[in-house]
């Protein structure tokens, strides 16, 4: 699909912002009836869920809590399966659940079981605020919140009626805060559900414009990860600038400098993460720390650097990398460097389909009363799992619950936020599927 850009991208979200009220049929105010219903028992499921730890290595939680959530798929008529991934990769694996029909589109619900908060953090499990409307804990808001949104929407389409006949895949993946390697077998099942399917909702959380209103994802940046390997003279260190020359560690300033004065461009960042430098470095890459021994008195002869790539398309990371090589192979007298990249994550391009999406998705938010729906710029976004079948079917992000301090002791949700959630997305859904 092509990306859209510019004035075409602006007046597509212009009519977005605008789309009429229509309101809704019969079957639709029982779907949002449903939801309003039921609303105690979707927070009682998303406590449950979040007082289970499921940290992306603790393998059994992850486990547990797809288990919880596969009863709910069972319950509503759906085929439900786990997928393992070979041991060597230490992840736990992904829950599948899928319903066939005859009728609309074939709808992918994505989601995620892991949290980034392992077992022995000190952030609590859950905590329930004072009348304030918010919830705090591990992974309320990313994403076990936007899980239950996928749920309470389904259980509503089932409620009111209107989920026989749908086709719906669902993947609950168990490693989607750091999946596993090589990303061709963690994520090669979800590739094979997107092509058979038209449409991929993902329900990352919610994020509220300025003004409170909620967004969508129609666009996410690509990342890829980058090594930087400076070699120096080693040498009494009298003799810096001259016949020693600059050792690995001015090497290495220069290169990093030169990135940020000379390649930085609107929706690119490059982030170096690890730096180890001195005469005796050691990298342990599996757990990205490592050791360096140096000396004062010792011009440094090893640095090696570790960083993140974050880009919007693939001309943007040719252009970047094209750049960086070029900077890294002129170097200061007594040094060299190499530099190697690794995509990680595609990017999730905007597409007149997923603005289609969009659209739709911002007219079921307001024939529901629940205000219009803005699209989140892609560099607003870290990665996720919608960017792997984004290149294969029209897709949207981001329908997932509000909250502030994701990844942090300070996550919580607004509670309201799934009740809304749910509603705009069994709408969406049933409208899609009819």
């Amino acid at each position: 699909m092509r990306r859209m850009t510019g004035a075409l991208l602006a007046a597509a979200l212009a009519c977005v912002h605008t789309a009429r009220a229509d309101g809704l049929d019969p079957t639709e105010q029982k779907i949002v009836a449903a939801v309003k219903a039921h609303a105690p028992q979707a927070l009682a499921l998303l406590e449950q869920s979040v007082r289970i730890n499921s940290g992306t290595m603790n393998a059994r939680g992850v486990r547990d809590v797809g288990q919880l959530f596969r009863k709910a798929f069972d319950d509503l008529g759906f085929s439900t399966r786990w997928i393992d991934m070979p041991p060597g990769m230490h992840r736990a694996g992904h829950l599948v659940a899928t319903r066939d029909g005859n009728r609309g589109k074939r709808v992918l619900l994505l989601g995620h079981l892991d949290t980034v908060f392992e077992p022995g953090s000190p952030v609590p499990a859950w905590q329930q605020g004072a009348g304030d409307g918010r919830v705090r804990g591990q992974g309320v808001s990313d994403m076990k919140g936007g899980d239950v949104i996928v749920i309470e929407a389904l259980r509503a389409l089932q409620r009111a009626g209107a989920l026989d006949g749908a086709r719906i895949a669902v993947m609950f993946t168990g490693d989607e805060e750091e999946a596993g390697n090589p990303k061709s077998v963690s994520r090669g099942d979800m590739v094979e559900l997107a092509k058979r399917s038209d449409v991929a909702l993902s329900f990352e959380s919610n994020i509220p414009d300025n003004e409170g209103q909620a967004t969508a994802t129609v666009g996410r940046r690509a990342t890829a990860t980058w090594e930087l390997q400076v070699q120096g003279r080693q040498g009494h260190s009298m003799g810096v600038f001259g016949t020693n020359g600059y050792g690995a560690v001015y090497e290495t300033a220069r290169i990093l400098d030169a990135f940020r004065r000379e390649v930085a461009e609107p929706g690119l960042t490059f982030n170096p993460g690890v730096i180890l430098g001195g005469t005796d470095v050691t990298l342990d890459d599996a757990n990205s720390r490592g050791t360096a021994f140096g000396k004062t008195n010792v011009i440094a002869n090893t640095t090696v650097v570790k960083a993140d790539l974050r880009y919007l398309d693939y001309p943007q990371r040719d252009r970047a990398q094209a750049r960086m090589r070029d900077i890294v192979a002129h170097s200061l007298p007594g040094t060299s460097a190499t530099i190697a990249f690794h995509d990680s994550y595609p990017p999730m391009a905007v597409t007149p389909g997923n603005l289609k999406l969009l659209d739709l998705y911002a007219r079921a938010s307001q024939d529901a009363g629940l205000g219009t729906i803005g699209a989140v710029p892609a560099e607003a976004r870290g990665a996720g799992d919608i960017q792997f079948v984004a290149p294969l079917v029209d897709s949207l992000d981001g329908l997932g619950a509000s909250g502030h301090g994701a990844h942090s002791p300070d996550e919580d949700l607004d509670v309201a936020s799934i009740e809304r959630g749910a509603v705009r997305a069994a709408l969406l859904i049933y409208r899609l599927t009819r």
